[in-house]
C-alpha cells in the first residue's frame, strides 16, 4: 500500500468510504472488499425520489462536481435533490491498485484486475440500493467517462434511470478515442521508474506523468484554445508556463496505477457488448428522457460522435455545449460554460416522466 497525500480529505473535501462487499468483475476476478468514496450534497425525500447520481471522470472525483457544478445557483441543485457522487473504482478514493489493503491486498498494485464501466455501473447500484434505499434515479449525469457511465446506466438498469445526461463522452468509444488513451498509458509504462508496476512512490514515475500532461495538452484543450492564448485568461504568461503550473502538477501528484485502471476502462467503454455488438439495439433499451451534451470544440468526443448515438435514443435531444477550451471545458474555467450546462440539465429535469 503507498501512501499519496493527494488523496486525502485535504485536497477533496468530506466524503465517506462505503463497502459493498465482493464485486465479481466482467473480466473475471473480483475485489474482495470494493470500498467506494462517496460524497452526497442534500437530502434524501421520504419517497426517495428526489436523488441524482453523478459518476466520475478520467483522474477526476466528485471534488470538480462539488465546487464548479452542485449548489443552489445551479440545475443540480442540492436544497431540491439529494446529490450522490460516486468516485469511481481506480479513482485513488476508491479501491485502487495503490490503496488495496487487507482483504484486497493480494490484488495491489500490478495484480489489480481489469475493471469495466459495466463493474463501476454494478457497483454504484448495488450501493444506492443497499446503503440508501434508492430504487430510481431522477438524473444520472456525468462526464467523460462519467458519460460513459450514465450511458452504461440507462442500458443496463433503464427501469432504475428516468432522465440521463451523459456529458462529453459517447456510448461506444471509437477507435482513435482507444488509442489516445493507449498513448497515455505508454507515457506512464515507458517512464524509467515505472518497474512493471510495482513502483513504490508515484515520484518514480514522475517523467511518464509528465509526458501524460503533455499529450493532455494536445488532446484535452482544442487548438482554438492555444492559436488564441487563451491559457492568458488564467493567469499564465506562456504555454510554456500553463503547462508547467497547471498540467503537470495535476497529473504528476497521482497514482499511475490508479490513472491506467482508469484508462483500461476508458478504452472499452461500449453498451453494444449487452447486445451482441448492436449498438443501435442498446441504445433502443434506453427509456430515460436523455440530453446528449457534447461540447463542440471536444476532440476526444467531439459532436460527430455523439450525435449519431443521439439519434439512436428514443426521446432524446442533442444539446451542444460552446467552449473553446474543448474537453477540459468540463473543468468549468470558462464563465460561459456553467450556464449552458445549468440550462441543459435545468431543462431536463423540468420534463416531466
Amino acid at each position: 500500500m503507498i501512501e499519496n497525500p493527494y488523496y486525502t480529505s485535504e485536497f477533496h473535501g468530506d466524503y465517506e468510504v462505503i463497502g459493498i462487499g465482493r464485486l465479481d468483475l466482467e473480466e473475471g476476478g473480483s475485489i474482495p472488499d470494493c470500498q467506494l468514496a462517496v460524497a452526497t450534497f442534500g437530502v434524501l425525500n421520504e419517497a426517495k425520489d428526489n436523488a441524482i447520481l453523478i459518476p466520475t471522470w478520467y483522474s477526476g472525483t466528485h471534488q470538480i462536481w462539488r465546487d464548479v457544478y452542485i449548489g443552489p445557483d445551479h440545475a443540480l441543485n442540492p436544497e431540491k435533490y439529494f446529490i450522490v457522487c460516486i468516485d469511481q473504482i481506480g479513482s485513488g478514493l476508491s479501491v485502487s491498485p495503490h490503496n488495496a489493503a487487507g482483504a484486497n491486498a493480494r490484488i495491489a498494485m500490478s495484480k489489480f484486475p481489469h475493471v469495466r464501466i459495466g463493474d463501476n455501473v454494478v457497483a454504484q447500484e448495488r450501493l444506492l440500493r443497499e446503503h440508501f434505499g434508492i430504487e430510481r434515479l431522477a438524473l444520472v449525469t456525468g462526464g467523460s467517462m462519467g458519460a460513459q457511465q450514465t450511458y452504461e446506466w440507462a442500458v443496463r438498469f433503464p427501469d432504475k434511470v428516468l432522465r440521463a445526461a451523459p456529458i462529453a463522452g459517447t456510448a461506444q468509444n471509437t477507435p482513435g478515442d482507444f488509442l489516445i488513451a493507449e498513448a497515455m498509458r505508454e507515457a506512464i509504462q515507458s517512464s524509467p521508474g515505472w518497474n512493471g508496476g510495482e513502483y513504490t512512490s508515484n515520484e518514480q514515475v514522475i517523467d511518464g506523468l509528465i509526458r501524460q500532461a503533455h499529450i493532455w495538452a494536445i488532446v484535452g484543450f482544442s487548438t482554438e484554445f492555444w492559436k488564441h492564448e487563451v491559457w492568458r485568461a488564467m493567469e499564465f504568461d506562456s504555454k510554456e508556463t500553463f503547462l508547467s503550473g497547471f498540467l503537470e502538477p495535476y497529473f504528476t501528484a497521482m497514482d499511475p496505477n490508479a490513472l491506467l485502471t482508469q484508462s483500461w476502462a476508458w478504452q472499452r467503454g461500449d453498451v453494444a457488448r449487452h447486445t451482441g455488438g448492436d449498438l443501435a439495439a442498446a441504445l433502443g433499451r434506453i427509456t430515460a428522457k436523455t440530453f446528449v451534451i457534447p461540447i463542440d470544440e471536444d476532440q476526444l468526443f467531439p459532436v460527430r460522435d455523439c450525435a449519431p448515438e443521439q439519434e439512436l435514443i428514443k426521446n432524446s435531444e442533442l444539446r451542444v455545449v460552446e467552449d473553446t477550451l474543448g474537453h477540459l471545458g468540463l473543468f468549468g474555467v470558462s464563465p460561459t460554460y456553467m450556464p449552458q450546462i445549468d440550462r441543459h440539465l435545468g431543462d431536463l429535469l423540468d420534463i416531466e416522466v
